[in-house]
């Protein structure tokens, strides 16, 4: 019998070896990286130096990036997706989220376009409303994830590409904004903040919301809410337009096979839809714009379908997931219906 090793039990010699000359070189990797920043106009050397200097190997955010052996699909329960976001105590966080920045809501729906209700679903997601913005530093993160991204990834190489990229957009953003590289925390991928941003967003469509002469999506609320209605304006949001319908689906496989081809991409009018056995509702709605037949599978049970518009579409690229964007619109929805109900409960009667 092979004794079962002890609490305390070092790595084998050889496996601690390995793993201390595969961060050394990740080291020499990120020095080199940061001398190739030198002629960066907004970016000191010096500061460079010092910063990334200070980046530590963080093995955990690898292993969270790392894909499961053996697993090339996932299951999808689009009822308990939904379940585990659109809880009750979300919804009431969404509630004092909306009474207390109202004002903000209404000017950010006013200059982009975007409801309230939208920008009240995505930060309800993504951080439940600042409550949640995650422990790790960004710094480490994103360092890691650019010299070291996991091999098994079928996409690996570009992966990495993509994070080297975020950790400079990463140094500017935080000297641009005053704030402290070595202090930001986020998620083991390098989203900050409330609306849970990476550093390429934050400096393309962050918004000093506040008016305080910086964009600062950590504490403040407001700047969150403007950044959130720019960045979905920016793509695509159609002011005054739904974002999804009920469907009525009598499409024989294949018809429903070409409703699905293109995936969430907005590709058929309403007279398409109905020729493949697609009719919105309430019946005889009308929109004149490109639609998408949305499946929300359900594990063993059966799927789902909504039709999706260009605004479904705008959602997805935040997350490309047909079934982040739903429980989103569907979050905000709910988060205005509650304030509804709590308005009529208190409002005095009409001949008071």
């Amino acid at each position: 019998m092979v004794a079962a090793p002890t609490a305390n039990a070092q790595p084998a010699p050889q496996a601690a070896s390995a793993q201390e000359a595969q961060q050394r070189q990740w080291r020499m990797q990120l020095q080199t990286f940061a001398g190739s920043l030198t002629d960066d106009a907004e970016l000191p050397a010096q500061w460079v130096a010092q910063v990334l200097g200070q980046a530590q190997y963080n093995a955990r955010v690898k292993r969270l990036m790392t894909p499961a052996p053996g697993t090339t699909t996932t299951v999808r329960d689009w009822q308990a997706y939904r379940a585990r976001l659109l809880t009750s105590a979300r919804i009431e966080s969404g509630v004092m989220f909306w009474r207390r920045h109202q004002r903000t809501l209404q000017d950010a729906e006013l200059r982009w376009g975007v409801p309230a209700s939208v920008i009240v679903g995505i930060i309800g997601i993504e951080s439940s409303y600042g409550q949640n913005t995650g422990n790790i530093r960004v710094l480490d993160a994103l360092a890691t994830l650019a010299f070291d991204y996991p091999s098994e990834h079928p996409r690996a190489l570009e992966r990495a590409d993509y994070f080297r990229r975020e950790l400079v957009q990463f140094l500017r953003m935080a000297r641009s904004n005053g704030l402290d590289p070595l202090q930001l925390r986020g998620s083991y991928a390098g989203a900050m903040g409330i609306p849970q941003f990476m550093p390429s967003s934050w400096m393309l469509y962050g918004q000093d919301f506040d008016g305080d002469g910086r964009v600062n999506l950590i504490d403040s609320p407001e700047d969150a809410i403007g950044s959130v209605a720019n960045y979905l304006a920016a793509h695509g949001w159609r002011a005054g337009q739904p974002a999804y319908f009920d469907v009525a689906l009598q499409a024989d496989d294949a018809q429903k096979a070409a409703l699905l081809a293109p995936s969430i991409l907005p590709t058929f009018d309403q007279p398409g839809l109905v020729a493949l056995g697609a009719q919105l509702l309430p019946a005889g709605q009308r929109y004149d714009g490109q639609m998408a037949l949305i499946e929300l599978r359900n594990g063993a049970q059966p799927a789902e379908y909504v039709i999706g518009t260009e605004n479904f579409y705008a959602v997805t690229r935040y997350n490309q997931s047909s079934y982040y964007a739903l429980a989103v619109l569907q979050l905000g929805e709910a988060v205005q219906q509650r304030l509804q109900q709590q308005a009529t409960s208190v409002a005095p009667p009409a001949n008071f």
